[in-house]
Formats: C-alpha cells, sequence, structure tokens
C-alpha cells in the first residue's frame, strides 16, 4: 500500500532525475553549497553537466559511471554520488572516480595545449545508506589532502566528503535546524512522509520545496514510473542474487566445515586413543608389577620361612600349613639345603 506520494530520492532514477538534469539545476547548486558550506565568492553560482561515463571502453559497466557531475563557474568538477548497496572498498572507488575525472581535463584539452597547471580541483561528494566509516561518529565527514607535520593543505585539487545516512539520527522534524539536516532528512524519510510533514521541513526553503515536488508520483509521466520501477526491481534482483550466493556459501561452508570436524574428529580419535591406551597400558603395567612383585615377595618369604623350620626339624605337614608352599617345593628347599 502506498503511504506517501513521494518516491524514494536513494533510487537511481529519481535521484538523476532531482540532480542530475538540466530542469532542476538549482536544486543541484543549493545542494552542493549547503553541504560543503560555501559562502560568498565560492558558492556555487552555475553547473555544466558532463557526461557521467569515466572511462567509454567499459561504459556497459555500473562501475565505470557515476550518478551526477558537472563543473562549476571556476571549472572545478564536482562529482555527488548516491550509493545504496554496501560496497567494500566504496572509499577507494571514490578516489578513483576522482582521480579519473581528473585526468580526463589533461586528455580532453590535449588537442589545444592543455597544460599541468590547468587541472582544476575535483569535489566528491557521496550519501551512502550503510556506514562506511564505522569508527566515525559523525553522519559528515569531510577529507583533504593534508602535510602530516604542519597541516597545511598545499595539495588542493582533491576533497570528498560523505554523508552516511544511517548515522543520522533525527527525534523530530521541529528539531531540523540546519539545510544538512533537511536534505539528510529528506533522503531516508521522504519516500514516507506526508505532505503536512512537508510543509513542516520546507518551511521558507522553496528548494527544498521543489526537491519534493520533483519526487511527487503524480508529477512522473508512466514511462518515467516503469523505469523507476525497474530500477527497483534491479536492485530487488541482484539482492536476492546476493543473498543465494551467500546463503550457498554457507551451506558449502557448513558442509566442508562439517567434512573437515569428522576429518579432525577422527585424527584427534585416534591420537587420543593411542594416548589413553598408552596411559591405560601403563596404569595397567603398574599394577601387575606390583600385584607379581607381592606375590613374588610373599613367596620369597614363605621360602624364608620353610627354611628355617626345616633347619629346625618341622615336620612337612607343619611347613605346608604354615607357610601355604607345596610339598613339592619344600622338598626342593630341602634338598638345596643338603647341599649346603
Amino acid at each position: 500500500m502506498v503511504t506517501s506520494k513521494f518516491l524514494n530520492p536513494k533510487n537511481d532514477v529519481a535521484f538523476r532525475k532531482i540532480f542530475g538534469s538540466e530542469k532542476h539545476k538549482d536544486i543541484l547548486i543549493h545542494f552542493i553549497n549547503d553541504v560543503l558550506g560555501l559562502k560568498g565568492s565560492e558558492k556555487v553560482e552555475k553547473v555544466t553537466f558532463l557526461s557521467t561515463i569515466q572511462d567509454p571502453d567499459i561504459a556497459c559497466k555500473k562501475e565505470s559511471i557515476v550518478d551526477v557531475l558537472c563543473t562549476d563557474q571556476y571549472g572545478k568538477q564536482i562529482i555527488v554520488e548516491m550509493q545504496v548497496a554496501p560496497q567494500e572498498g566504496f572509499e577507494k572507488r571514490a578516489q578513483y572516480y576522482a582521480s579519473k575525472a581528473y585526468s580526463r581535463q589533461l586528455n580532453v584539452g590535449q588537442e589545444v595545449g592543455a597544460r599541468y597547471q590547468d587541472l582544476k580541483s575535483v569535489i566528491f561528494i557521496a550519501i551512502t545508506d550503510y556506514i562506511v566509516f564505522p569508527e566515525k561518529k559523525d553522519y559528515l565527514s569531510n577529507h583533504v589532502i593534508l602535510d602530516s607535520k604542519t597541516y597545511q593543505r598545499d595539495l588542493k585539487d582533491f576533497s570528498f566528503t560523505f554523508i552516511e545516512l544511517p548515522k543520522f539520527k533525527i527525534k523530530s522534524i521541529e528539531s531540523l535546524s540546519t539545510m544538512i539536516e533537511k536534505w539528510c532528512y529528506f533522503f531516508k524519510y521522504a519516500s514516507s512522509t506526508n505532505e503536512a510533514d512537508v510543509r513542516k521541513i520546507i518551511d521558507s526553503d522553496l528548494v527544498i520545496q521543489r526537491a519534493y515536488e520533483v519526487l511527487n508520483r503524480f508529477n512522473w509521466s508512466e514511462e518515467e514510473l516503469r523505469t523507476y520501477e525497474k530500477e527497483i526491481k534491479r536492485i530487488m534482483d541482484n539482492q536476492a542474487v546476493e543473498d543465494y550466493m551467500k546463503k550457498k556459501a554457507r551451506q558449502e561452508g557448513r558442509q566442508e566445515g562439517r567434512q573437515e570436524g569428522r576429518q579432525e574428529g577422527r585424527q584427534e580419535g585416534r591420537q587420543e586413543g593411542r594416548q589413553e591406551g598408552r596411559q591405560e597400558g601403563r596404569q595397567e603395567g603398574r599394577q601387575e608389577g606390583r600385584q607379581e612383585g607381592r606375590q613374588e615377595g610373599e613367596k620369597n618369604k614363605a621360602i624364608s620361612i620353610a627354611r628355617a623350620m626345616l633347619l629346625k626339624g618341622y615336620p612337612m605337614e607343619d611347613i605346608t600349613l604354615l607357610t601355604g608352599l607345596s610339598k613339592s617345593d619344600i622338598q626342593y628347599i630341602k634338598q638345596t639345603l643338603s647341599m649346603l
């Protein structure tokens, strides 16, 4: 059931419609100035859209295409990227995009004598629907190149700004106090916001109002809505494939784990069996040895008593009864005594 007439701005199709079209340039300019905190002469006054394809040779791959790429009135290149699905190494991808945009300036201008000193700075702005930097608490972070000793910014041509939406916590619409907070709320909650709440958010800011109007599903054509829904399906399909691969990997991992566990168990069992066998053998040997020792000691004692009794002339029956020796044993002892 549709709970809001506003579509999801994190959808690639909706995002490009808001921030990547000539018709809505003023929204993009407003957003860039708000996020970067640009004022006075530093403010972006106009933008020119460039091809979002970073590498024409691999344009069929999503990784070679950015969402929005433009230049301001000073020639600075600005990349604005929405990243919904978690991607390992996205911070490296951001640097790759920025370096490609930087180097392409020289490649494109070589025919008219472009020089290194003509290269313009590149600004990368990323809005992510997942946490990129777990160690950072703030949802907004700005990254530049600094001298590690003096912290001076001598290399000024690259800057990266990340907005991590999961870190943006807001208690109520009434507590929105800055434009960055309003933009974050827009990205995070627009598709579930009603018109009454939108009026509270907008207040006197007409550009924010225009951003919500662009998201109004009733301002979209049937073809645009189909494209929007195809993008949702593509994301869901990709997620389904990813979930299946993860499930399969877990199953294979469990199977391998069981096999390895059985092998290790058998190996450990054999080792433990040998150890227990040796241990039990030693214990049994000691017990048998003690038993045999006691028996031998008792027999030697009986023999000594029998000798003494024979020397004193005791009859055979008495000696047998007292020592427990057999008559043949006593007879043997008597013969050895006669040999002495």
